[in-house]
């Protein structure tokens, strides 16, 4: 385990691509200082684990993570979450693991793991809402979602909104560009009766992309969330290969919403 180089290029992946210059900054300086606790550590799991932990530690940002894969990281970025996503994927019969009926003519749909890619889901979605657009009242069960895709955020929004909505904008970096994701305003499938509410469960694992759509839908008086207090991750993250087996994670977009009085999001 070559642990200098893996913190050299965790370091400048940091440095190259965090959304917040200034906290790469901080965040740079504070692993170079830590190169002894590095050091000690004996097995590649306990040396992401420490890792992880410092860089979390100056702004809380839970995106930020140093992963070790047992097996090769593929060439290009994200290679390896793309390889365990699909297998989640068809786990979980395309993001959508858990649909009934409640009394009262209620129906629970639990989207989870994740908001997967709306290309990879949207199927699924949409039979899903057409199932549930019967029912007197909708509970949408996000408690075992860890996030996704904003764009599937959308598409979810877009089936619970009566018409199009701005929902969110994020600020890239790199081109220093803005991109805005409104709900959908066509949605495959059937619409949920706007005028019938809408319940959000959520719990500590909630996270990022999930997050965010209990926050929109509460914010734009649409739902009532009802849980535990979420992960807190508000800035999308992508990985980069530091080696064939290692992988940090560098969060690259910033959000905000316009459902604040400041710019912002839900983590701020």
């Amino acid at each position: 385990m070559d642990t200098t180089s893996i913190i050299t290029r965790t370091r400048a992946l940091l440095v190259e691509h965090y959304v917040f210059p200034e906290v790469a900054a901080e965040l740079d300086g504070f692993l170079a200082g830590r190169t002894a606790r590095y050091a000690a550590a004996t097995t590649p799991a306990e040396l992401a684990e420490l890792v992880t932990e410092d860089l979390q530690s100056v702004n809380g940002d839970r995106h930020l993570r140093l992963k070790h894969h047992a097996d090769e990281v593929p060439e290009g970025d994200d290679a390896a979450s793309e390889q365990q996503m699909r297998r989640e994927l068809d786990l979980a019969m395309g993001g959508v693991p858990g649909l009934r009926r409640l009394p009262g003519g209620v129906a629970h749909l639990e989207l989870a793991p994740h908001l997967f890619p709306v290309e990879l889901c949207a199927d699924a979605i949409a039979a899903a809402f057409t199932l549930v657009s019967r029912a007197h009242a909708l509970v949408l069960d996000l408690r075992r979602n860890r996030g996704g895709d904003p764009h599937t955020v959308a598409l979810v929004c877009g089936h619970l909104l009566a018409e199009p909505t701005h929902l969110n904008t994020m600020y890239h970096r790199e081109d220093e560009s803005y991109h805005q994701f409104w709900s959908s305003p066509v949605v495959p499938g059937a619409r949920f009766d706007p005028a019938r509410p809408v319940y959000v469960l959520t719990s500590a694992t909630t996270f990022s992309a999930a997050e965010e759509l209990a926050y929109d839908l509460q914010q734009l008086g649409r739902a009532t969330v009802v849980g535990e207090t979420t992960g807190g991750g508000a800035h999308p993250g992508a990985g980069s290969p530091s080696t064939r087996t290692w992988r940090p994670p560098s969060p690259r977009p910033a959000r905000s919403t316009p459902c604040r009085a400041r710019t912002g999001s839900w983590s701020a």
